[in-house]
This record gives structure tokens, sequence and C-alpha cells, in this order.
């Protein structure tokens, strides 16, 4: 045992499986399981007996589903929670209510996919343990679905002066672990007629289709999971495959997508790298590009790329950062041209495409 390890509290209803995750993970010297839970009643209250750093949560739960007990985690005892969960929408609710990440269960007969998920969930316990604690007041929405319509962005630019820029500028935005909220505060009150958006989120295959589904219902732009061959339009947001590299391309009609499989780049398929390599070839100066939270260096690289092709570049700050490691590794190397916070960057966007 070793004095800094993290301790982690296992909940899910299966016996065979919460067994089968305590021993694959204790088998990690810097984790150690100091419980588990058969349903949120019972995590509830080894969470205040155990004093866990780290909870593991499936959505679909007995007595009580894993999105109800999050809010009540959050008010009453504030805690970093990964989910371990099968494709559930809910997951994306759980993220903005304060789960810092997720894991998708494995397909238990696949030997394959079954050390995939405990390499992966092993990753993301450990950048939980570093990452902020993200709480949401008791008086905010539960479901994004259930907020008020949102605004026009404030920022001084016309919709006619957008529309002669959406033809040729493009937008390039990537992001990891608290990526899914950063960038939804940054899209949603953008004007529907912005330059199209390309968005690397590391994320699952599956995920990501539910993901832009989600942002579609409430932003101003439309949002779709891309695919091959997409254009990139003006008041369209792309979203990188799960698990395919999306590349901005080039022809005599304009810009567009390739999302094809390949081997990961940076540690991750799709990569923010790939992306934003591809925009400063495409694009150079006449795009933005936008490196927000997440652990490792997935990015940084490609976004110096993109400035010295003349692009802008903004960066995350730490303050609101739930892992600061993606925008601080950009920041440090001199690829951030401006330095921002998550609330500030939709302004700082929308006052660089109006100059």
């Amino acid at each position: 045992m070793i004095a800094n390890n993290i301790k982690v509290l296992i909940t899910d209803d299966s016996l065979l499986f919460r067994n089968v995750l305590k021993n694959e993970l204790n088998n990690d010297t810097r984790i150690e399981v100091i419980g588990m839970a058969v349903d949120p009643l019972d995590a509830m209250d080894k969470i205040i007996a155990l004093k866990p750093d780290i909870v593991t949560l499936d959505i679909e739960m007995p007595k009580m589903d894993g999105l109800t007990f999050i809010k009540k985690l959050m008010v009453e005892h504030p805690m970093k929670v990964v989910l371990v969960s099968s494709m559930n929408i809910s997951v994306f609710d759980a993220l903005q209510s304060g789960a810092v990440d997720f894991v998708k269960k494995p397909d238990m007969s696949s030997s394959n996919d079954f050390q995939s998920f405990i390499r992966e969930l092993k990753t993301k316990i450990k950048i939980a343990s570093i990452a902020k604690l993200m709480t949401v007041k008791r008086d905010e929405p539960a479901k994004i679905e259930e907020a008020a319509a949102p605004a026009q962005a404030k920022a001084p630019i016309s919709l006619s002066s957008l529309i002669k820029i959406a033809a040729k500028k493009i937008i390039a935005i990537g992001a990891s672990t608290g990526g899914t909220e950063a960038t939804l505060k940054i899209i949603k009150d953008l004007p529907k007629d912005m330059p199209g958006i390309l968005v690397t989120q590391h994320m699952p295959p599956g995920f990501t289709k539910m993901y832009a589904d989600r942002l579609n219902k409430i932003c101003n732009m439309s949002v779709r999971e891309a695919a091959d061959g997409d254009r990139v339009e003006g008041g369209l947001v792309l979203i990188a495959p799960g698990d395919k590299q999306m590349k901005l391309m080039k022809d005599e009609k304009g810009y567009y997508v390739s999302c094809r499989p390949g081997e990961k780049v940076s540690g991750h398929c799709p990569s923010v790298d790939v992306l934003f390599n591809s925009v400063a070839e495409a694009a150079g100066k006449n795009a933005v590009g936008i490196i927000l939270t997440g652990m490792g260096k997935d990015g940084a690289s490609g976004l110096m790329n993109m400035k010295k092709a003349g692009a802008y570049t903004i960066g995350q700050d730490e303050k609101s950062s739930v892992v600061y490691g993606m925008p601080m590794v950009a920041y440090n190397i001199g690829a951030v041209e401006t330095q921002a916070s998550i609330e500030k960057i939709a302004d700082l966007l929308l006052k660089h495409l109006n100059r």
C-alpha cells in the first residue's frame, strides 16, 4: 500500500463485475479499492464511512438511478465520480451535474475489449484524482434540454458580417476531460451564421453521436457527428467520430472533412493534433484554434502549427479547466496567443471575427 494511493469505491449492482473491477484495479500500485457498493444508497453510506477519493458509478442502478445520485452527492458530499456505463445519453447529464469523466462498459465476452476498458478506467481514475471538482448549484437545470432557449451572443458583430466571414473561416476546437461541458459553454449561444466549427473531443464511438445530437437540441448552430466527405458550412458544427481521425481538407468547392479509421496520434483517436495540423495546412491564417481542458499534450503541437500558419489561437486558462494539461502544454510552448476563462472564449472568438 502506498501513502498517496488513490482510494476508490466501486458502485455496481453486479457482484461479478464489482469483484472483477476490484481485482483489476488493485493490481495497479497507485489505486486501492477501499470498498464496494451495490446501489447508490449503499454507496452514500460507504462514502461517509470510508471517505474515498473516487467513486465509480453506473448510470443504470437499482433503488436510485446514477444521475439522481450524482445530483444528491454533489450537494451533500461533493465527490469525484468516474462513470462506468453502457451507452446512455444520461451520461452527459451526469457530466453536467459534476461527474469528472466516463468509461464505456466493456463486452465481457471479449478479452481485448475488457483489457482496453481496464486500461482506460485506470487512466481515467488517475486523471480524476488530480482534476478539479466542478459542482453544480442546486438551482441549475438538471438537463440541458430543459434549460431556457439560449440567447444570441452579445459580442458586437453583425449577422451580415458573419455571413461574409463564414465562407472562408474555420474554427477548430480540441478537448478531453471536462471538454464536453467546456465546448458547450463556447458554442451554445453563438449565432447560427457562424463560420463552420470542427470539434475533436476524446470520446468513445457511439457517444460522439449522442453528444452531437444533444448539442443540436440547444445550440443556435446545427450540430452533428461528422461523416467522411461532409462539407464544412457556415452555421454547422461537426463533431469528430469516436473511432476515426478527422482532418480538414480543401478542394475547388471549399472545405470538407475526411473521417477515417487510423492509428492513435498523441495517444488518441480522434486526435486533436490530427485536426489542428490539417487545419493549419488547409486553412492557414483563415482559421481559429481553441484548445480546452484535458490531460496530456494532444493538440499542443498542432496548435503551434496553426499559429505558425497565421491562425488565431486561444487556450483555456488554469482556473476554469477541469484538468489544466493540454492547454498548459500549448501555452508553455508558445502556441497560445490568448489565454482566457471558458466563460470569455466565445466573446473573444466573436471579437476576433469582427476584426
